[in-house]
């Protein structure tokens, strides 16, 4: 068994990279994700990797896409202010048909708002990463282990489909510490990129990694291309972690870590005889609605718990399609809910049945 390790979120996302073969990070700092940045300017010159603090948010997106273009394994991270100034370059990657790893480390907003999470970037990472039509993939972690262990497929899922991801953390994840297992570097079978802009050697013809396309007929049939290939995700990539739905009367939807509060409210609700159960999704682009659409004929209700004013719900009741109540429960501005809170929620809920 590997050996386990006390890190912090920010810090253990980090090593977790280099271990997947990101040897190319720019960025800039924002609380709070700033120890992702200090730590990678500390551990990429010892693995032969580049760190380069950019003197803007602009600024470390375009360089990004650089070397995506020429292939590389690269990441950015950030937090809410952040992510919204790297839309349009996230826009341009995904133009672009390029894979690179973008982390949303979130904080209260809007605007500057407050440095504790928050999940209200829900609809920016879902829904509005950037200008034009297009997707990214999203993950959604809620343990320090199991953020080491999305970014491993985050780098494989990027690649796999020629798109940017999204790892969407917050405040809570970012800075709490667990004991972890690093994963083994294991580097000798990364995937050919041979349409990458890496030098041609008089070997193959050019490359050319672009997003603009002035005949409209051709942008169209790209577009097309690309969202067939949005579809082939959805129908293979849902991810989600279910806990007690298979006789639960009320299942809470959760995320992240408000997932990690609702876990504990779905434990109290059982010691008092409540049939509550949990649906955790871990992708939120492709939104995991197979995982709700299996309970939706057995349970009476959904809430739906996030640290926003209410995003993700939205979803939840697309999925529903209004055959069962989708209620909702939420905390924002930086404040976590409580267990206690969530149990309350499910309370006035079960009043009603």
């Amino acid at each position: 068994m590997a050996e386990r390790v006390l890190m912090k979120g920010n810090e253990a996302l980090a090593e977790a990279a280099i271990a997947a073969g990101c040897r190319h990070f720019f960025g800039y700092p924002i609380t709070p994700q700033t120890e992702v940045a200090a730590y990678m300017a500390k551990r990429m010159p010892k693995v032969n990797g580049t760190y380069l603090q950019a003197e803007s948010e602009v600024a470390a997106i375009n360089m990004v896409l650089g070397a995506a273009a020429a292939g590389a394994r690269v990441m950015t991270s950030s937090s809410s202010p952040g992510i919204s100034l790297k839309s349009e370059g996230i826009s341009y990657l995904a133009g672009s048909d390029l894979p690179a790893l973008i982390i949303n480390v979130q904080r209260a907003g809007p605007g500057l708002g407050g440095i504790q999470p928050s999940q209200a970037d829900y609809w920016q990472a879902t829904r509005s990463t950037g200008h034009g039509d297009f997707h990214i993939l999203v993950l959604a972690p809620s343990t320090v282990q199991e953020m080491v262990d999305l970014v491993a497929d985050a780098f494989d899922l990027g690649d796999k489909y020629r798109m940017p991801v999204m790892i969407l953390s917050d405040g809570m994840l970012g800075q709490m510490m667990e004991p972890v297992s690093l994963p083994e570097k294991n580097l000798e079978n990364l995937p050919a990129k041979p349409w990458a802009t890496n030098g041609h050697k008089n070997q193959r013809p050019h490359n050319v990694i672009n997003s603009l396309y002035i005949t409209p007929p051709e942008l169209e049939a790209l577009l097309h291309e690309r969202y067939a290939k949005y579809e082939q995700i959805k129908n293979t990539e849902q991810r989600a972690e279910e806990y007690l739905t298979d006789d639960a009367e009320i299942i809470i939807v959760a995320y992240g870590a408000s997932a990690r509060v609702s876990r504990s409210a779905v434990d109290l609700a059982r010691a008092e005889g409540l049939q509550v159960g949990l649906i955790r999704p871990i992708t939120l682009w492709p939104y995991p609605n197979a995982y709700i659409e299996k309970n939706v004929a057995q349970a009476k209700s959904f809430l739906c718990v996030e640290m926003s004013m209410g995003q993700m719900v939205d979803d939840v009741r697309l999925a529903v399609n209004g055959r069962r109540p989708v209620e909702f429960f939420g905390r924002t501005g930086g404040i976590i809910p409580t267990p206690a809170e969530v149990l309350d929620a499910v309370k006035k809920i079960a009043g009603g049945l």
